[in-house]
């Protein structure tokens, strides 16, 4: 158990969905700003903002959950 606790590496691939939704609204809102389309534009700006939101929310729920809850274990 100990091991677990102090070596725990779980969590870190999930971040990985939200930067790469983020990517690909960025591509969307370069060939949108690119073209002059409009459409585009605002859905890949959108799309850009949910992936950064994403990422910073499963980072906090997959990687920080886990180590506050290493930490509170090694504290008791």
């Amino acid at each position: 158990m100990k091991r677990i606790i102090t070596n725990g590496e779980e969590g870190h691939a999930a971040p990985l969905i939200g930067t790469m939704v983020g990517g690909v609204g960025a591509v969307v809102l370069a060939i949108g700003a690119a073209n002059d389309a409009d459409v585009a534009t605002i859905i890949g700006g959108i799309v850009l903002a949910v992936g950064l939101s994403a990422t910073v929310v499963l980072n906090h729920m997959t990687v920080d959950y886990g180590i506050f809850g290493r930490l509170d274990q090694m504290e008791k």
